[in-house]
């Protein structure tokens, strides 16, 4: 007990002398996903890729809008024929005008497809974010637990010094054995490299959560109250997940992006019809002359494919399977979602097994240990069985500190996975109204004559 008592108060002491001058700010877990939904780079990539998405939308419309250019050409010939100098200008300016009226509904197929192709670029910004506020959610508690394992294996560190101190001092009074020093050496050495991998893990730790908060980690805390969000039972979990998962929303909008595709090259088979019109004048002649007049055409073309090379009917064949495929993708979409569902129910599940079993291991390990101790002390134990039963403790309280872990990480697994962890109870600045007023604005007919976009 005398032992137990000045490990703990080298512990204490230990944590005071190791404790920072100045406060460290705290960072709740919170602060941290929102820190990262500001910060993250896939996040902002996500969000240009969304609005260059869009743009195919304006690029679709286009092919059923007129359009209208301007010209202007001038020339001017000389030449000299027996002493005679001549020379002649002309000025040509003019306006075309060139509309496709009907494309058999290829240009609709198009658009469709380009929308749908705007959606799920949107989608892709929520799942985007659900995968970097799991990995903020991995990272913090990574750090937190590596931190307690540092102080735990400190602590561990400790105790075998005090250990070996003992089988020394007893070796000297000749109630110990070489044999107990060494076995304290071994361990205290095991000890040390055990406390330096805990360092180097935490290193690393820290590393990952600056790399996705972009921010060093502050003085964390596994509080949370997010579990109110999980589902009452597995079955409503897979259905939240099936309606809300922006990999299932993903693969919908792919699915209508394919047809719209085939659609659109089952299309390319019909009538092309289009209008074009031309005015412009002309002035020729010497400087000065008058000109030659305004003239104009308009003229309507139609087009009707009879055989392009195989091109068309290849590009039918690859549009179906394309559907077909989106479709087997969503299946896959649908049956990975589940079992993500699946697997982070059980894993909390599981998690809250090893929690209460490892606190029951901490709560007898600690009494094994005083027995050990007392038991040693009368010579009826040595100084192994004192150093196996400190070394079952600590796995038992590291044990402790896994589960924990995993208790925290499969509650947000399972938030990722029902598709609620990117909501915007929990990051509030993912832009997703700006991505749908910047697609309307391109839908825009007018909108080029108006703005050139930087």
């Amino acid at each position: 007990m005398r032992i137990i008592r000045k490990m703990l108060v080298s512990a204490f002491a230990l944590g005071v002398a190791m404790a920072p001058t100045a406060p460290v700010q705290a960072q709740s877990l919170t602060q941290a996903l929102t820190a990262a939904c500001s910060f993250s780079p896939e996040l902002q990539s996500a969000v240009l890729q969304a609005k260059a998405s869009a743009e195919n939308i304006a690029q679709a419309l286009s092919q059923k809008r007129p359009t209208i250019g301007a010209s202007v050409s001038g020339n001017y010939n000389w030449s000299m024929v027996g002493g005679q100098f001549n020379d002649s200008q002309s000025l040509t300016t003019g306006l075309q005008y060139n509309q496709t009226i009907f494309d058999n509904f290829q240009t609709d197929a198009r658009v469709e497809a380009a929308r749908a192709g705007a959606e799920i670029a949107r989608h892709q910004i929520l799942n985007t974010a659900q995968n970097v506020l799991l990995s903020v959610v991995q990272a913090y508690m990574s750090v937190l637990s590596d931190r307690q394992l540092v102080a735990l294996r400190q602590e561990n560190l400790e105790f075998f010094q005090a250990q070996l101190q003992s089988a020394q001092d007893r070796l000297e009074v000749g109630e110990g054995t070489r044999i107990d020093v060494a076995q304290a050496e071994a361990r205290l050495a095991q000890g040390r490299a055990a406390y330096q991998a805990a360092i180097s893990s935490l290193e690393v730790s820290e590393a990952t959560f600056q790399r996705y908060v972009g921010a060093s980690p502050g003085s964390l805390g596994a509080s949370h109250n997010y579990a109110r969000l999980i589902p009452s039972s597995i079955q409503a979990a897979i259905a939240q997940a099936e309606a809300n998962h922006p990999a299932i929303l993903i693969s919908k909008a792919a699915i209508r992006a394919a047809q719209a595709g085939s659609d659109a090259a089952q299309a390319a088979f019909g009538p092309t019809a289009s209008l074009t019109g031309q005015v412009g004048t002309r002035w020729t002649g010497p400087s000065g002359a008058p000109t030659d007049g305004i003239s104009g055409s308009v003229g309507i073309s139609i087009t009707i494919p009879i055989y392009a090379g195989g091109a068309i009917g290849s590009g039918v064949r690859q549009a179906n399977l394309e559907q077909i495929q989106s479709e087997v993708d969503a299946m896959s979409a649908y049956d990975q979602i589940r079992e993500a569902v699946i697997s982070a129910w059980a894993g909390i599940q599981s998690a809250d097994a090893q929690i209460a079993a490892a606190n029951s291991a901490v709560s007898a390990g600690s009494e094994v240990l005083e027995g050990v101790i007392q038991e040693r002390d009368l010579g009826t134990r040595t100084t192994l069985d004192v150093l196996n039963s400190q070394a079952e403790l600590i796995n038992a309280r590291e044990a402790v500190i896994n589960a924990s872990t995993q208790k925290v990480v499969a509650t947000f697994s399972l938030l990722s996975a029902t598709g609620q962890l990117a909501g915007q109870e929990l990051c509030q600045s993912l832009r997703i109204e700006e991505v749908v007023d910047y697609t309307q604005t391109v839908e825009d007919v007018w909108q080029e004559l108006r703005t050139v976009e930087d």
